[in-house]
């Protein structure tokens, strides 16, 4: 292969990035590092398919009483009535029969604790008729307390009513019950009714795994409680899961798109991802039903039918200010997609209309997501940003209109797209505005799509910046269509907003990794219209997977890398400034199976990426545009096979890094994705 300096295409430096949806416990459970379940008492069981369903509150899932050393059991009520937050309004309502009963907490797949590590926990508790001193916050294992930590319980001022007052007042004893009540407000106690804030830290005396979360009271007594929170020490800006964190941050990603995916237009509007409500004070997020929860097979019948994660939830503990906070942590362009007034379309034709009053809402969610991430804090929304800890803007320049949606007799996808853009650029005109083409990429409306913003950019550049494409197909697909971009008009940008290549078995597997690689060499090669792509899914848990495959697994205590995610470090770690003229070599090359790109930097380095698909090694002979064979020092990274796959589990993979001496050749491994810098 000669390797030419002529330059084709820009690379942009954001091309590859990540999608984030709240997914197989990607948020609650996975990246947001709370380690509670149901904290606000909220849960709902989810029944049913779309158009329908229903959900049921069962607000005490996740918790279970503890009995005392008596071995009777107190009483866990779930009531309302005065919350700590209108929005959450449900808490749990404690009564203890005797010394040492409490409560436990099942914290998705069990408590997992690290020996030396230390764990924040919060809760708002009120002391009802309670004559304990403390309370008392354990991780227990097997009847074993791994640890523990005492709260001194703030005790309420005596209730008195008005009328005993009035009548009191008469004969002057009101006045020395006043001044006693005086005293203990001065002794730290606190009005009747009010809720006290409490935290504690937990410090594990050792390693635990599938544990529980109990709060104990020393006595009989009833006490109430809500949001109630563990987050370990080590958690990134007491937000993030630290291994989940450092994995994405490997990855150095370009741009974050979030919070969808399906999760943006909800099974209903009602479900729908409102951003407003998931900023602010952490306590005044209401909870919800994650659309995933859901069962979407359509083949079964009934309002029975129910997944068995029917109690996932959002409690936006990853809300929009924790996701531009991620973005600036990992160097990385905030990338929103917004509702344009429609339930996922997959599921159910609701929407609003366009001549609706009501659609002006979404639009001004917007206007007013962008004033959130760049705005003067002397506004409304720059205010509430500031008043959580970030008065400097977030930097947002670009935002998608829409997900998955296409043209049809009842959504007019192309005049909302025409809406938001003539409202967000009457204020913002400099923001980039995406479009999206619909769920798959071989049909008639994907064209009718592509011809709707390529129409309407000839006439506005500011139309539309990129269109979101999205495919899960087959990895024959993806090596079948390698030069798709080859003719694409580079008027409008893509974005290949997810993507992934699904093997018959639908799993983590080198097999889908390759075939990944090898369509990135060709989105690489065509760098001057496809300007951002993002695998997906991003996140599963194991044992609570709604789709796979994923490019990370993670349980409570691991992490594992699949494949498929060390395919995407690899290009965005060496992406390169501009790619060069290939002159059909890369063509040939697919005649041996071999998938090729090649970048340059501007200091003069160049990048090979080949994606070798034979079962044998191959030699990549090297030459410069001359043809005298290269000669050179530098390094290569593989992407290889690293064991039998686990039942259930991604396939192992490992990347070795090594330096070369390039001797006018270098060999690709068997089965293999490498990386050649020179």
């Amino acid at each position: 292969m000669k390797i030419t300096d002529r330059k084709k295409e820009t690379v942009s430096p954001d091309m590859i990035g990540l999608f984030f949806e709240d997914i197989n416990f990607a948020a609650d459970g996975g990246l947001y590092a709370e380690m509670i379940e149901n904290r606000s008492f909220e849960a709902k069981e989810a029944f049913g398919t779309p158009g329908n369903f229903y959900v049921v509150d069962d607000c005490g899932y996740g918790w279970s009483a503890v009995k005392g050393a008596d071995g009777r059991e107190p009483r866990l009520q779930f009531v309302t009535g005065d919350p700590v937050s209108e929005v959450n309004p449900h808490y749990l309502r404690f009564t203890a029969a005797g010394a040492g009963q409490g409560f436990a907490n099942k914290a998705y797949d069990g408590i997992f604790l690290k020996k030396g590590m230390d764990y924040k926990v919060t809760f708002y508790a009120r002391c009802v008729q309670y004559e304990g001193e403390n309370f008392r916050v354990e991780v227990r294992s097997a009847d074993d307390i791994c640890a523990s930590a005492e709260v001194k319980a703030v005790k309420p001022i005596p209730y008195l009513p008005f009328s005993d007052l009035t009548i009191e007042m008469k004969t002057g004893v009101a006045d020395e019950k006043i001044q006693a009540i005086h005293e203990m407000d001065k002794a730290g106690r606190t009005r009747c009714n009010d809720w006290v804030a409490y935290e504690t830290v937990l410090h594990a005396r050792k390693d635990a795994k599938h544990a529980q979360f109990v709060i104990a009271l020393e006595e009989a007594g009833v006490v109430e409680f809500d949001l109630i929170s563990m987050i370990p020490g080590d958690a990134v800006a007491g937000v993030f899961r630290k291994d989940l964190f450092e994995a994405l941050k490997a990855t150095t990603p370009g741009f974050i798109r979030f919070p969808g995916g399906c999760i943006v237009e909800g099974i209903s509007l009602a479900n729908r991802y409102r951003w407003k409500r998931t900023v602010g004070e952490w306590k005044d997020r209401a909870y919800i039903p994650n659309l995933w929860a859901f069962d979407d097979d359509r083949s079964k019948e009934g309002l029975d039918v129910q997944r068995p994660d029917a109690h996932y939830g959002q409690s936006y503990g990853i809300g929009f200010y924790e996701y531009f906070l991620l973005c600036e942590l990992l160097g990385a362009k905030p990338l929103p997609v917004l509702n344009l007034g429609a339930a996922c379309q997959f599921r159910t034709t609701q929407m609003v209309g366009t001549d609706d009053p009501a659609f002006q809402e979404y639009i001004q969610d917007a206007l007013d997501l962008i004033e959130f991430a760049n705005g003067d804090v002397r506004g409304k929304w720059g205010s509430l940003r500031a008043q959580m800890g970030h008065p400097q803007p977030f930097g947002l320049d670009m935002i998608a209109v829409g997900n998955e949606q296409w043209e049809t007799e009842y959504l007019d996808l192309f005049k909302r797209h025409e809406l938001f853009e003539k409202a967000i650029h009457e204020v913002y005109p400099d923001m980039r505005l995406l479009g999206t083409a619909g769920p798959i990429l071989d049909a008639p409306l994907t064209g009718l799509a592509w011809d709707f913003y390529r129409n309407g950019q000839k006439t506005n550049p500011n139309f539309c910046y990129a269109v979101d494409e999205h495919y899960y197909v087959s990895p024959q697909w993806m090596y079948d269509h390698v030069d798709l971009y080859d003719s694409y008009p580079r008027e409008v940008a893509v974005f290949a907003g997810e993507y992934a290549a699904h093997t018959e078995d639908k799993e983590n597997t080198l097999e889908s990794a390759l075939a990944e690689a090898a369509l990135l060499t060709g989105i690489e090669k065509n760098a001057g219209v496809v300007k951002l792509a993002s695998y997906a899914p991003l996140f599963n848990r194991i044992g609570h997977s709604q789709w796979k495959p994923d490019m990370i697994w993670f349980d409570a205590e691991n992490v594992y890398l699949t494949p498929n995610y060390y395919v995407q470090k690899l290009f965005a770690n060496h992406l390169g400034d501009y790619t060069v003229e290939m002159e059909g070599q890369e063509k040939a090359l697919r005649a041996d199976s071999i998938y090729v790109s090649v970048t340059r930097t501007w200091a003069g380095e160049v990048i090979v990426k080949a994606v070798n698909t034979n079962a044998q090694p191959y030699t990549l002979a090297l030459s410069d545009e001359q043809g005298a064979k290269t000669e050179a020092d530098g390094k290569i990274w593989t992407l290889e096979r690293a064991g039998e796959k686990p039942e259930n589990m991604p396939e192992p993979s490992k990347v070795t890094e090594n330096a070369v001496r390039i001797d006018g050749s270098v060999i690709l491994p068997a089965k293999s994705f490498s990386v050649i810098r020179y």
